[in-house]
């Protein structure tokens, strides 16, 4: 099938996937860790977040403002400056994603997937599954 959208081009309705992407700085210690993660250390955390839907009429899967308006409202403002242990038992990344996951899961149509990166070496992803 192909549709018309408003920009006059003519594209087949498929699903595509778009992604914003964010940033928050915290601070975490991991107490079972036998390395320097058992001290109290902090990260700046590079947050991924992709939303999966067909194009609207405008062209558009959802509009980034929307995706901006809600992570910062239910994940961002929550972790920003914060010590992630007050928050979050066991911060590790994959428990940190878990957690921004299910922030986002109700609050956010289409999301399909989270990366999350702890340094620029490390990161995880996940996708509710």
């Amino acid at each position: 099938m192909v549709i018309k959208i408003k920009s006059g081009y003519q594209v087949k309705t498929t699903k595509m996937i778009i992604a914003r992407e964010f940033t928050f700085d915290s601070a975490h210690k991991l107490d079972w860790h036998k390395g320097k993660c058992k001290n109290l250390h902090g990260h700046t955390y590079k947050l991924q977040v992709s939303v999966k839907g067909n194009l609207s009429e405008q062209g558009i899967v959802i509009d980034f403002e929307i995706i901006d308006k809600i992570v910062k409202e239910k994940v961002i403002d929550l972790l920003d400056h914060r010590l992630l242990n007050e928050i979050i038992p066991n911060p590790t990344a994959e428990n940190i994603s878990i957690w921004i996951w299910d922030k986002l899961k109700d609050n956010l149509k289409g999301l399909c997937e989270i990366k999350l990166w702890e340094t620029q070496k490390s990161s995880v992803t996940y996708s509710g599954e």
